[in-house]
């Protein structure tokens, strides 16, 4: 087991330029989360489902992943959809919305400036994820939300990305035996160019709890 805990601290400091980020946002808008945002879901997850990083009006601001901003739509309503949630989704922390055998988490805790971590920033909060993927007994598949995820994914496992490339509905069997179904991100641009489509996103969470929960 990780000595790194599986969430970071909310005002964790080992990225100065997000650190910096997040108390600029603290000033301009002090009822905000702003804070590294924690993972959201059932401490029993058979399915983790990894993000790129938390939004500045998203989950910076609510505290809560994918809450908030429009991928958030997306991705929990597809959770409710294929029966991983319970209750109504409001885009609220304090809405009663839960996951049933999900967890999701992101590769990157705190929101970063255009929605960009550096490599260096990526690699400071892997310890995190690393941990995070230890700490779920039942976990037997991830879904990767774009291609940061799937490589933060792949390398918190010490598998080179050279290995297995990134691309829509690829599986890669990790060390440990689980299995990370890789997906575009459910970005507003993703689906607004089509790069990435309900039915798409559907099928490919569909194929993510057939092997969680097979």
């Amino acid at each position: 087991m990780s000595a790194t805990p599986p969430e970071a601290p909310k005002d964790c400091s080992l990225c100065p330029r997000l650190a910096a980020y997040r108390e600029q946002n603290k000033r301009a808008e002090p009822s905000w989360f702003n804070g590294a945002a924690p993972s959201f879901g059932d401490a029993n997850a058979r399915l983790l489902i990894v993000g790129l990083a938390p939004g500045r009006t998203g989950a910076n601001r609510t505290g809560r992943p994918f809450t908030g901003d429009y991928a958030g739509d997306l991705l929990y309503g597809t959770l409710k959809k294929l029966g991983l949630a319970e209750g109504e989704y409001r885009a609220d922390p304090a809405d009663g919305f839960t996951l049933k055998g999900a967890m999701i988490t992101n590769a990157v805790r705190c929101a970063p400036p255009e929605n960009k971590p550096t490599p260096a920033e990526i690699a400071t909060c892997r310890p995190f994820l690393a941990s995070r993927v230890s700490g779920l007994p039942k976990l037997r598949a991830m879904l990767a939300l774009g291609s940061i995820a799937h490589e933060s994914v792949l390398r918190a496992h010490a598998v080179k990305p050279s290995a297995a490339k990134f691309g829509h509905g690829a599986e890669t069997l990790l060390p440990g035996g689980c299995i990370m179904v890789s997906s575009y991100h459910c970005s507003r641009y993703n689906t607004q160019t089509r790069r990435l489509t309900t039915e798409m996103f559907e099928t490919v969470m569909a194929r993510a709890k057939a092997i969680a929960f097979g």
